[in-house]
């Protein structure tokens, strides 16, 4: 399985930008992870919550599942961000439920130095994390449509499966061990190109 290492093959003196994508359904911390992986490299961070259309919230909120027409301007919203990240020589991290495959090979497709990081988190513990965010727009009782709609990556290239039930820095030094296997990178390296 690939692991982005940011240093362009066959020229070794170029750093590349580097796209990491934490995924998981609602509850599952990719937002917390995410942007505690992303401040320790030092690399841009995006909620993908954020990239919904109004639409769409009002619509979970009211406890209406999404379809995948409803995901299509926001998988596009994604993907638009890591594009503008990697034309701009950028590393960054960005979240996203990515519960079907389709949707994770639409995120990696013609960007090879994507990789996409899977939260697994038992459904007890999913359903205590959104009991206690009170107000927030994904309410718990969509929970079962996230699980009857996910599709568990088994074999996919550029995606890893982690466990996440042992709290949030312990998840984000999870990810930077299982996509950097020699060691965390140097923070800021990925995103100079060095001549």
């Amino acid at each position: 399985m690939h692991c982005p290492t940011g240093i362009s093959e066959g020229h070794p003196g170029i750093v590349t930008p580097v796209i990491l994508i934490v995924a998981g359904v609602s509850g599952s911390g990719k937002t917390t992870v995410g942007a505690l992986v992303a401040g320790r490299l030092r690399w841009r961070f995006a909620d993908a919550d954020t990239f919904h259309p109004q639409a769409n919230l009002d619509k979970m909120n009211s406890g209406i599942p999404l379809t995948d027409e409803d995901r299509e301007p926001w998988l596009r919203a994604i993907t638009t961000w890591m594009d503008e990240r990697l034309a701009a020589d950028e590393s960054g991290v960005i979240t996203c439920s990515a519960l079907k495959r389709i949707y994770r090979d639409r995120l990696l497709k013609e960007r090879p130095t994507a990789t996409l990081i899977f939260l697994n988190v038992a459904r007890e513990v999913l359903a205590e994390r959104l009991r206690t965010r009170p107000g927030h727009f994904f309410p718990e009782k969509l929970l079962d449509s996230q699980l009857s709609t996910l599709e568990l990556p088994t074999d996919e290239d550029r995606v890893h499966v982690i466990t996440s039930e042992n709290g949030s820095e312990t998840t984000a030094a999870q990810v930077i061990a299982t996509i950097w296997l020699e060691g965390e990178p140097i923070p800021d390296a990925m995103q100079v190109r060095i001549n």
